[in-house]
């Protein structure tokens, strides 16, 4: 292919010469995009609005965020947070801030993996959201509550993507040249896991082989490696997860690394398996082992430190750790009863002798009267004070197990009940 004085340009990878160019013609999200549905509405409103796009990768966050420039007749300006800094972001203000001066256009600016900006660089997008210079669209795999700033957050609405079905990858098959037979397909598919970018350059390595119909044999050997993750019957990434855990709670500890250790020759995010090592260590050992959360919590640190592979033997200590400790789930239950609780309770008033009283006035009015403090006392414990509200039922909802250090907390709750 070549431009008009004759220089040779790349040919276009299938992911992008495939993208859609219409919103009927985006494969998946129909719980955004079908008829009546949330962003198609906002797509003919015919005004834009900053969003927030959450969802796995190859879902179609970037394809949407175009289709909105090109839906608002908006000039579109993308950053990826992995590459960009302070500067590239003043840059994209000024280049909407031309836009607008001298065509009267509107600018989309498209935020990739929004999640990896620090708070700083967040908040120096909000005073051009605020003036209306810019329609922000932040594209993020992680939980947005957790990995966006509150202030860019209450600016935006969050819209939740979701990994494209075997039936959507379907109908992107349908799209292309690829002649395949019906296992290779459902294989092919199964290797996607709902990505479809990663879908679709797998078709065209396949493509590339100029092999007139694929078939299992020929997948497997031309995507030997990649198809690891999901051999044995194509089991899916969170089926491997969930083996993990359960290897953990299991206290299998050669289980619980052959898994970790799949899991990332398979590609998966060694982030990802050390924040569900936290889970798990909080799940499912809990008090029994209280060091099990801070082990964890330092091979996350450490894999950030370091990386692959180094970091990689920080987070296998951790898995090995969490599969030998002491389990307790009495911390989970306990806090799921507490939760439940809550949610059915009416709003209890806090006692009188329990609220604080920093002026004269609520003094007064009863606020602290009647309290004992607790260091005064033997033991430093108030035997008989209340702490819940007036009228409540008695409740136990932490029940300590006697495996671990919880045996130690369980018999100290036994001595502090009795003294009640």
């Amino acid at each position: 292919m070549t431009d008009l004085f004759g220089k040779r340009e790349p040919a276009a990878p299938l992911a992008d010469a495939l993208r859609p160019q219409s919103l009927d013609e985006v494969v998946g999200q129909q719980h955004l995009l079908g008829p009546g549905k949330a962003l198609r509405l906002a797509f003919e409103s015919g005004k834009p609005h900053s969003m927030i796009l959450w969802g796995p990768p190859g879902s179609g966050k970037t394809t949407i965020a175009r289709l909105m420039a090109k839906a608002f007749d908006a000039e579109f300006v993308a950053l990826s947070a992995v590459f960009s800094g302070v500067k590239d972001i003043r840059a994209a203000m000024e280049t909407a801030e031309r836009a607008l001066e001298q065509r009267g256009r509107h600018t989309i600016l498209f935020v990739d993996e929004v999640h990896r900006f620090n708070k700083a660089q967040q908040d120096a997008f909000l005073p051009y959201v605020e003036r209306g210079l810019i329609t922000f669209v932040g594209a993020t795999t992680e939980n947005p509550s957790f990995e966006v700033n509150s202030a860019l957050l209450s600016r935006a609405t969050v819209y939740v993507l979701e990994p494209l079905t075997s039936e959507d990858m379907a109908v992107l098959l349908a799209r292309t040249k690829l002649q395949i037979d019906e296992q290779a397909k459902e294989r092919l598919i199964g290797f996607a896991d709902g990505d479809a970018r990663r879908f679709l350059n797998a078709v065209e390595i396949l493509l590339n082989t100029g092999v007139e119909k694929v078939d299992g044999a020929f997948l497997e050997q031309t995507l030997a490696k990649n198809l690891r993750r999901f051999d044995k019957g194509g089991e899916q990434f969170y089926d491997q997860i969930s083996a993990l855990h359960k290897a953990v709670r299991g206290s299998d500890a050669d289980a619980a690394l052959y898994w970790m250790v799949r899991m990332l020759d398979g590609g998966a995010d060694p982030l990802y398996i050390g924040r569900r090592l936290v889970r798990m260590a909080v799940e499912d050992i809990g008090l029994a082992d209280p060091r099990a959360l801070r082990i964890t919590l330092d091979a996350c640190e450490t894999y950030e430190r370091l990386g692959s592979p180094e970091g990689e033997l920080a987070l296998a200590e951790a898995v090995l750790y969490l599969a030998v400790a002491a389990k307790s789930n009495a911390v989970y239950e306990a806090y799921n009863a507490a939760r439940d609780f809550i949610s059915r309770d009416g709003t209890r008033p806090v006692p009188l002798h329990i609220r604080n009283a920093p002026t004269s006035l609520m003094k007064n009015l009863g606020y602290g009267r009647g309290y004992r403090y607790a260091h005064d006392e033997p033991d430093a414990y108030s035997a008989g004070q209340t702490y819940f509200p007036e009228g409540m039922p008695a409740v136990e909802w932490y029940k300590p197990t006697e495996r671990g250090l919880e045996a130690h907390i369980r018999e100290k709750l036994a001595e502090l009940r009795n003294k009640k």
